[in-house]
């Protein structure tokens, strides 16, 4: 894949940020934000989780790491008296899977396709207690969590989580409001990450909490998805015109998405992975 140097060099400052000096223990920036009723947002430098406090425990998602684990813990037992009682995966992505063992022997929960992602030690974490394939719900103290799988896309054992009755959706990676997708769409199906933008648009919430960027809503996620069907479409059309990556770096078909965020750092590179997987598929 050909990158260049515009593109290279927001990539370079875009991974010091996520990845230089923010990422040490000292400078880590980490928070625990009340988002509506009992549903909080935990922040460890760019990557995002959901708390949920019940009267029978605390629900918590994406362990993150070990550090953010430790951080959190503390940060909850300082708060709130209910012990954390179980933990929801929303894929084996080691960004944000890793270091779920740090919570100790609590139920753990997440698609049936992530066992074999932790068996084989694609990521450093808790082995699920608990897993489904299509939907599973669980009631703790006065909430009701609901659990749907997204199918293959950005992974193959990625799912949303929403709580109620707060209707929030804990919604990872397939979008990030108001922001371009990560880089090349890495591991990434993109007619599959379509279809599970389409099963998040489909899921009754109000509240979109992603696992990066802004909280948003449900109008968020079909703005992702228009904006990767319009990559799709408008590059294939260039690709069957004969006109090469080079001449479509330079046009202006992503000019209406100027405004969200990460345009600067990954607009080359979403084209650049959109033509790779479009010849892919030729």
């Amino acid at each position: 894949m050909r990158i260049n140097c515009k593109s290279l060099l927001a990539l370079i400052a875009l991974l010091t940020l996520s990845f230089g000096p923010q990422a040490t223990a000292q400078d880590t920036k980490r928070s625990l934000q009340h988002i509506e009723g009992d549903v909080y947002r935990f922040q460890n430098n760019f990557h995002f989780a959901m708390v949920v406090v019940t009267d029978d425990g605390i629900v918590v998602t994406d362990p993150i790491n070990a550090n953010a684990v430790a951080w959190l813990k503390d940060e909850l037992s300082k708060r709130f008296t209910q012990p954390v009682t179980h933990m929801i995966f929303s894929h084996s992505h080691a960004d944000h899977a890793s270091g779920g063992q740090g919570w100790g022997d609590i139920e753990v929960i997440a698609h049936e396709e992530m066992r074999k992602h932790v068996k084989i030690g694609a990521v450093d974490t808790a082995m699920p207690t608990t897993t489904f394939n299509d939907v599973y719900s669980f009631d703790l103290g006065s909430k009701t969590f609901e659990l749907t799988y997204l199918g293959e896309g950005h992974g193959d054992d990625l799912i949303v989580t929403i709580v109620r009755p707060e209707n929030v959706a804990f919604v990872v990676d397939v979008v990030s409001p108001k922001r371009l997708p990560w880089r090349d769409f890495p591991r990434t199906n993109i007619d599959g990450l379509i279809a599970q933008i389409k099963v998040v648009e489909s899921l009754d919430f109000d509240i979109l909490l992603p696992g990066h960027s802004v909280v948003g809503t449900k109008e968020d996620a079909t703005n992702t998805r228009l904006y990767v069907e319009h990559l799709m479409k408008e590059i294939k059309a260039a690709l069957d015109a004969g006109r090469s990556e080079d001449d479509i770096l330079a046009s202006d078909i992503t000019d209406a998405y100027k405004d969200w965020g990460g345009y600067e750092q990954l607009r080359d590179l979403n084209v650049q992975g959109m033509i790779r997987w479009l010849k892919a598929k030729s």
